[in-house]
């Protein structure tokens, strides 16, 4: 492949966003106002709402919102009283963040940049860092995790949507194992083939040292998990999950 994979998934999510689809409806002006009176829900996997206990006060803390353009979250988190930050490759996801912010009057900073580069931030930038699923379209996710520990401060939170790896495993009908791991279409061309005939974007399959590994070796100290279904399909109805959602907190101190 000639063309950067993440230059297609950019691509493929305007898209998705122009055609509605369900990651990328901004909220409304109505859960706006629910939100400053501190009624809110939030999600980083698919069907449940993150604890509030997961969040420290969100008067004046400083959030950036890692691959979560959209407009989902950070509305919600400004209503708080939080200073918010987004990150996304989506031009679409990029553009509604903005005009929530324009239709609800508070500013936001939009940043339209990938996330498998380095971040462009200063170090100890942030208090938190919201990251839905999004790690599934990148290829290596270990870098991310470093550069989040870079920009939060000491005790800053990462909250992270992860997957574990059910969903490549099985058919468009959920119901047979027809895939090995890792999914990498950048090394099988049969998946590749797979995901472009289905619209999927460039995806990949992650493990769990990978993932929570990952944030251990960066610095991170994992304080609580939970798992979570699709959402939709046979695999959610059967209850089984296919994504977990973490929350850990960065210990700079040697």
């Amino acid at each position: 492949m000639t063309e950067n994979y993440q230059d297609i998934n950019s691509r493929t999510i305007d898209r998705w966003a122009d055609e509605q689809w369900e990651w990328s409806i901004p909220v409304t002006h109505e859960e706006y106002l629910e939100a400053l009176n501190g009624k809110w829900e939030v999600k980083l996997t698919p069907v449940k709402s993150v604890p509030h206990s997961w969040f420290p006060d969100m008067k004046g803390l400083k959030i950036l919102g890692l691959a979560s353009g959209g407009a989902q979250q950070m509305p919600l988190f400004t209503a708080l009283g939080s200073r918010c930050t987004v990150l996304d490759y989506s031009s679409r996801q990029i553009e509604s963040e903005l005009m929530v912010a324009r239709r609800e009057g508070y500013s936001i900073n939009a940043v339209r940049a990938d996330m498998t580069k380095p971040l462009p931030f200063e170090d100890n930038s942030f208090d938190l860092i919201f990251h839905p699923v999004s790690n599934c379209y990148i290829e290596k996710v270990e870098p991310v995790f470093k550069e989040c520990a870079r920009v939060l401060r000491n005790g800053g939170v990462l909250l992270c949507g992860l997957d574990n790896g059910v969903n490549y495993i099985t058919d468009g009908e959920e119901e047979k194992i027809c895939n090995s791991l890792p999914f990498n279409p950048l090394k099988n061309e049969e998946q590749m083939k797979l995901l472009l005939d289905e619209d999927c974007g460039i995806q990949f399959s992650h493990t769990l040292e990978e993932q929570i590994g990952g944030q251990l070796k960066a610095g991170f100290i994992l304080t609580d998990l939970y798992e979570d279904t699709n959402g939709e399909g046979r695999l959610h109805e059967m209850n089984i999950p296919s994504f977990l959602a973490t929350r850990a907190v960065i210990s700079k101190i040697i």
